[in-house]
C-alpha cells in the first residue's frame, strides 16, 4: 500500500472514531491567556469576573471549562509527557465558583486532593433540572483521563448532580455530588440498570401503581416511560442513558385535572415497608 493509500485509509480512521466521542460541553475557554491574571495567586487573592456566573447555564459551562485545562497528576498516578494543561493553575480559579457556605464545609486542600490522579477532564452531559425553591439543580456527566502507574491513561466517567444558589446576582455552585461508573456490573444488567425493569419492579409490583405500562421512548440519551396509574392518572418517568448503559431516574411527573406536568417524588422502598 502506497504512502497516499496509507495517509487516506488513517485520515478516515481518524474522522470515523471523531464521530464516536461525545460532544464537550466545557469548550468556553478557548486560549492560555485567560489564565494569565491568576498565576501565583490563592483562591483569597482571585476575584472572578462577574460574567463567569451571570447565569446558571454560564457558570456550569464555566466552571467544567476551567477544570477541562487542569491537572492533579502524582509520582503514583503519572500521565503524560511534560505539562499537561494548565497543571494546577485552574484549581485555585474553581474554587471561586463556590458559595462561602460551600468552602465552609470543603477546604480547599480537600477539594483539590479530589482530583487526586486526574490529568483531564470533559463534560459530556448536562441537563438543568426542576428547580427546588431557592435552588437550581443541574444533572451532569464527566469523562476523565487519570494517570497510572503502568505508563497508560484510563478514561473514567462519573456522573452527579450540581446545585446553585443566586448570591448577589451571580450564580454560585453550593453542593456537588459525583458516582463512579462501573463497567464491568452495567454491561450484565442487574434488573436495576434497565428504566422499563424499574418502573416495571419498583413502582408496578412494589408500589401497585401501574395499570398500563407504554413503550420506552429514547432522544439521544434520555428516556421517557409513561404509564396509567391504578388511580386513573398519568405519570411520566424519566431517565438519563450513562455511558456505561445504566438508566438513572431523574424525574417523576403526574399529569393533572388541568393537563399539566406535575413534579412528584413516589419513594418505592417505603412501599415495601407498607
Amino acid at each position: 500500500m502506497n504512502e497516499t493509500k496509507l495517509h487516506y485509509k488513517y485520515y478516515k480512521c481518524r474522522k470515523i472514531l471523531s464521530s464516536l466521542l461525545p460532544p464537550y460541553k466545557n469548550t468556553l475557554v478557548k486560549s492560555s491567556k485567560f489564565f494569565d491574571p491568576y498565576y501565583e495567586k490563592s483562591y483569597k487573592e482571585i476575584k472572578l469576573p462577574a460574567t463567569l456566573t451571570r447565569t446558571p447555564d454560564e457558570t456550569v459551562l464555566n466552571y467544567f471549562s476551567i477544570l477541562r485545562e487542569a491537572e492533579n497528576l502524582s509520582q503514583i498516578q503519572l500521565g503524560g509527557c511534560g505539562t499537561v494543561g494548565m497543571a494546577k493553575l485552574p484549581y485555585p480559579i474553581a474554587y471561586n465558583f463556590f458559595t462561602k457556605e460551600y468552602h465552609k464545609r470543603v477546604s480547599y486542600n480537600e477539594y483539590l486532593q479530589s482530583f487526586a490522579g486526574i490529568g483531564h477532564l470533559n463534560l459530556i452531559k448536562m441537563n438543568r433540572l426542576p428547580d427546588e425553591k431557592d435552588i437550581v439543580p443541574y444533572f451532569i456527566e464527566l469523562e476523565s483521563i487519570e494517570g497510572s502507574s503502568k505508563g497508560v491513561t484510563y478514561f473514567a466517567y462519573y456522573y452527579g448532580y450540581i446545585q446553585l444558589k443566586k448570591v448577589q446576582n451571580q450564580y454560585k455552585i453550593d453542593q456537588m455530588k459525583l458516582y463512579g461508573e462501573d463497567f464491568l456490573c452495567a454491561p450484565y444488567h442487574l434488573w436495576q440498570h434497565d428504566a422499563e425493569a424499574v418502573v416495571g419492579i419498583m413502582y408496578g409490583e412494589w408500589c401497585k401503581l401501574i395499570k398500563k405500562q407504554m413503550p420506552v421512548k429514547q432522544e439521544g440519551y434520555v428516556k421517557t416511560i409513561d404509564y396509567i396509574g391504578n388511580d386513573g392518572a398519568d405519570y411520566r418517568f424519566i431517565f438519563y442513558q450513562l455511558t456505561n448503559d445504566t438508566d438513572v431516574l431523574i424525574s417523576q411527573y403526574k399529569k393533572g385535572s388541568e393537563g399539566k406536568w406535575k413534579h412528584i417524588r413516589i419513594d418505592p422502598y417505603k412501599c415495601l415497608k407498607n
